[in-house]
């Protein structure tokens, strides 16, 4: 049977140490629990929140009034052939940066640049987490999900989830499907894909395009990621965020030429061009540490916005409007958030 609270503070549950009480917490560590906890909750008609790694939630103080559902499935199988590859399926509970740092290990290819990443398995797909050049779609084969509108388990392949820049299916209908497991279809070999990302290819000492090894790619990526704050240490108040509270805004070819001519502009593939929402921030007046409370902009990345110790969601959420309608000013665009907001708004 799966374990029940009547009462926990999403601040135990959030990376950012942020959110009020849970009406109901519910751990769960099988597929099972997890399908019948949520199918309970439906059937209530209680508003249920889904929880795994809690790194990309945003609390409000007052918490959550209906069934907290902890996710803690484990499970990784492996089917490895020469030819194809390996296909694996992990578990939506399962940490994800364990699981990247298996696949180093036992050289599969393609996911090695999003080591470091907080949060789990399951929730990868739902944001399409990228970072570094790679994105979890590249190696997606399947998403497993129990359909909650239709009462069933489907098996969704990639090309069927909807998958964007930092978007998904799964994002767009957060109520609609529950991810129960991720089936990676992964390379084989001691390299790594092609180095798509400028400032990983200079740490790694290469040019753009070229390939290093699966483990000097990682611990290149992990030395930039803590260097920036974006790998979790208690000890460190710069690592209580949310990583990128922002996304890159992605602008018209009209919109980019209002910026100015050395705003960052990277081409994408429909057409539209990204630009960087830390240049934006950086350059309208919101530097690194930025604020006066104990919310605040790192104090190594102005993308995350931290909880320095004894913060409310509140004073957060008062700081990311300040970043956010500040950049709007300069420069008439507006950030979106990446974080996932539970009873708060912007």
């Amino acid at each position: 049977m799966a374990a029940s609270v009547v009462a926990v503070d999403l601040a135990d549950l959030t990376t950012l140490r942020l959110g009020g009480p849970a009406r109901t917490y519910v751990v769960v560590e099988t597929e099972q629990q997890l399908i019948d906890a949520v199918r309970d909750a439906d059937a209530a008609g209680v508003a249920s929140l889904l929880v795994a790694g809690g790194s990309n939630l945003v609390v409000a103080d007052a918490g959550f009034d209906g069934t907290v559902v902890q996710i803690a499935t484990r499970g990784i199988t492996v089917d490895r052939d020469a030819c194809s590859g390996a296909m694996v399926t992990v578990a939506a509970g399962e940490p994800w940066d364990d699981f990247v740092a298996r696949a180093v290990g036992e050289q599969w290819v393609g996911i090695e640049a999003l080591s470091g990443i907080p949060g789990s398995v399951g929730a990868t797909p739902i944001q399409n987490v990228g970072a570094y050049g790679q994105e979890v779609a590249d190696s997606i084969a399947t998403v497993r999900v129990l359909d909650r509108l239709e009462g069933r388990i489907r098996t969704l392949a990639a090309a069927d989830c909807g998958f964007g820049y930092r978007h998904s299916r799964f994002k767009a209908e957060p109520d609609r499907y529950l991810v129960l497991t991720v089936t990676f279809q992964l390379r084989l070999g001691a390299l790594g894909a092609p180095v798509a990302y400028a400032e990983l290819a200079r740490t790694l000492g290469v040019e753009v395009g070229e390939r290093a090894s699966l483990t000097a790619v990682r611990d290149a990526v992990l030395a930039l990621r803590r260097g920036k704050g974006m790998v979790l240490d208690a000890a460190d108040h710069d690592t209580w965020s949310a990583g990128s509270f922002f996304t890159n805004p992605l602008l018209t070819s009209e919109q980019a030429d209002t910026l100015p001519a050395e705003a960052p502009r990277f081409a994408q593939a429909d057409g539209s061009i990204k630009t960087s929402a830390a240049w934006l921030i950086d350059r309208a007046g919101f530097g690194q540490g930025h604020g006066t409370g104990a919310a605040r902009l790192s104090t190594k990345h102005v993308l995350a916005l931290t909880n320095r110790g004894g913060a409310t969601t509140a004073d957060l959420l008062a700081l990311a409007r300040e970043v956010r309608d500040g950049v709007e000013a300069a420069y008439g665009i507006v950030l979106i958030n990446e974080p996932v907001l539970i009873g708060c708004a912007l």
